[in-house]
């Protein structure tokens, strides 16, 4: 850990050391330059100090939201700058070797800063430093729904035009705002679907956090065909350091009952036939299984008895179990509803034409809907946010899915 912070305590001494000349080559005015010296140190040794007090028998905070948020909105910029200095001085250093070798005299072998490089680079780092003030001041809260309709060939005739709500990645201990949430929910109900679908992550780490929302959640409307869940990897508390292993499980059992207290009835490893007129079709929900995560699902269990010829819908928190397990398996599910990435939570989304997230470099599939031989997972970008308490680009998700009969168009 100590060694972990040292690292940590050298690198953003480098950043800042380019940041500050990169201000140096615009700004004279010494009181200027004090000023941000000492506001940029105070920073950073609050940064060190709040890393150094993380407490893992407790896990996420308020606190260290707030710690990683400043860290982004400080550091993410001036890394940037940092990368367009050294830029410059790679090229004064080639330069200077080249005029060494070719002239052989006495020059002043670095040149003088360029003014124009560091405006260039102070412009470039005010990008994500308003990204990322606004993902903490209002991308956080701005809930988009998205709707998408998946053509299925075989799909039951009476299922033709259902409609399917699904909200993922709560994270309810992150909330900090009463009337958002409100709003959110008021718009899950706006949809009118079938069937909603919540496919894990009610909490960060401990059942508690969920407790001040409950009331809220529970003004999620009865839908006619029913509310399920199923638990994402957060919902396990393996991310906290447990005094007994009895805690841990007492806080496991807590979380599964936040489910039933919100309406919804979880599923662990087990499906059930939902009905309508003279057809039925399978859903099935396992517990978590990812592949650099817990893996406590169990798909072969939860589809036991479910026929070859059942249309199937899967619920599975983790979209690696799809990549994995589920796209190419003998049972042909033909949708799988996943969550999980959060797109995390930054990136560059132009609907229909263009998204980007350093996700995709983790995760094959992590936001929106992705197809293999006509099965089809959709990864829905969360409902809530974890970690870095914001969202730039990839906005909180209510998703709702319109099954029609028909061809395979996406």
């Amino acid at each position: 850990m100590v060694f972990r912070v040292f690292l940590l305590s050298l690198f953003l001494f480098i950043v800042e050391l380019y940041a500050f000349q990169a201000l140096k080559t615009l700004i004279k005015l010494k009181w200027v330059l004090t000023a941000y010296q000492i506001l940029s140190a105070i920073a950073l040794v609050f940064i060190v100090y709040s890393f150094t007090q993380f407490d893992r028998s407790i896990g996420q905070t308020k606190q260290t939201m707030f710690t990683m948020g400043m860290l982004l909105v400080i550091y993410v910029p001036k890394i940037i700058l940092c990368l367009i200095m050294l830029g410059e001085d790679i090229f004064r250093i080639g330069s200077g070797s080249a005029r060494y070798f070719i002239n052989n005299e006495n020059f002043e072998f670095l040149n003088s800063r360029r003014k124009f490089v560091s405006q260039i680079g102070l412009g470039l780092a005010a990008i994500p430093f308003a990204s990322l003030i606004y993902g903490i001041t209002v991308g956080k809260y701005n809930y988009k729904v998205i709707k998408q309709r998946i053509y299925f060939p075989d799909l039951p005739e009476e299922f033709d035009g259902f409609k399917i709500t699904q909200i993922s990645d709560v994270h309810s201990g992150s909330f900090d705002n009463p009337e958002k949430i409100s709003y959110a929910i008021d718009l899950v109900n706006e949809q009118d679907s079938d069937m909603i679908l919540f496919t894990g992550d009610i909490v960060n780490t401990h059942a508690k956090e969920m407790y001040p929302w409950i009331e809220t959640f529970n003004k999620i409307k009865e839908h006619k065909y029913g509310k399920y869940a199923v638990l994402g990897n957060h919902d396990y508390g393996e991310y906290v350091t447990w005094a007994t292993e009895a805690d841990k499980e007492a806080n496991f059992k807590a979380i599964k009952s936040l489910y039933g207290q919100i309406g919804f009835q979880l599923m662990l490893n087990e499906h059930t036939y939902i009905e309508k007129g003279k057809d039925k079709l399978a859903l099935i929900g396992v517990e978590n299984w990812g592949h650099n995560f817990k893996k406590a699902g169990d798909i072969n269990k939860a589809a036991a008895g479910v026929n070859q010829e059942d249309f199937k819908i899967l619920m599975s928190h983790d979209p690696s179990h799809w990549d994995y397990e589920i796209k190419n398996h003998e049972k042909h599910f033909h949708l799988t509803l996943a969550g999980h990435t959060h797109g995390m939570q930054f990136g560059i989304e132009i609907p229909g034409y263009f998204k980007w997230s350093l996700a995709q470099y983790i995760y094959a599939q992590w936001a929106g809907l992705y197809e293999n031989l006509g099965r089809y997972v959709y990864v829905n970008r969360g409902f809530g946010f974890h970690a870095y308490p914001g969202r730039v680009g990839i906005m909180p998700e209510i998703t709702v899915i319109e099954l029609k009969k028909g061809d395979n168009v996406a």
